[in-house]
C-alpha cells in the first residue's frame, strides 16, 4: 500500500513539523526535515501495511533526520542571540511557559513528552518510534514530568 503524496502532505505535515521542531528547536531545520521526509517517502520502494504504518514510518524518518541535524557540525556550532539584544521581552502566557519549558528539556525527554502529549501516542508506540523499551519510555516520561514540574515551579517563583 502506498498513499499518494498529495493526500499525505496535508494530513501529516504539521505532525512531522512539530516532532522535528521538538527535537531541533529550529523552525527552518524542522521545515527542511518535513520536506526531506516526504521526499524520502516518494523515492522509497517500500510497501506499507496501512496508513498507521505510513505515519509511523514518516515520524521515524523525521526523528532520524532530526538526530542527523543535531549531530552535524553546523548545528553544534550554532549560537543563539541573547534575549537582551532584542530588548525587554513581553509577558508570556502559561501556555508559552509550558512550551518553553518542554523545549528546554534534553532531547530524549522532549521527544517522548511531545509524542505522548501532543501526538497522542501510547508508551508502546513511542517505544517503537524511539527504539527504546516501554519501561525506558515510562522512565523518560516520569523524569521529564519531574523536570517540567521543577522548571515551571521555578519560573512561577521568579515572577513573584
Amino acid at each position: 500500500m502506498k498513499i499518494p503524496i498529495d493526500d499525505l502532505v496535508p494530513a501529516y505535515k504539521d505532525c512531522i513539523f512539530r516532532t522535528a521542531f521538538s527535537m531541533t528547536r529550529n523552525a527552518a531545520d524542522a521545515e527542511d526535515i518535513v520536506q526531506e521526509t516526504f521526499y524520502q517517502y516518494i523515492v522509497t520502494t517500500r510497501d506499507f501495511e496501512n496508513e498507521e504504518h505510513i505515519k509511523a514510518w514518516l515520524l521515524r524518518t523525521a526523528i532520524n533526520k532530526a538526530k542527523n541535524i543535531r549531530i552535524s557540525f553546523w548545528s553544534q556550532k550554532r549560537v543563539s542571540l541573547p534575549d537582551s539584544m532584542w530588548g525587554t521581552s513581553p509577558q508570556i502566557s502559561d501556555d508559552q511557559r509550558l512550551i518553553k519549558a518542554v523545549l528546554s528539556l534534553p532531547t530524549k525527554y522532549r521527544i517522548v513528552i511531545h509524542l505522548y502529549y501532543y501526538e497522542d501516542y501510547s508508551v508502546n508506540e513511542i517505544s517503537q518510534l524511539v527504539r527504546a523499551t516501554p519501561s525506558a519510555v515510562k522512565n523518560r516520561l516520569l523524569r521529564a514530568r519531574r523536570m517540567l514540574k521543577d522548571k515551571l515551579k521555578e519560573d512561577w517563583h521568579d515572577d513573584e
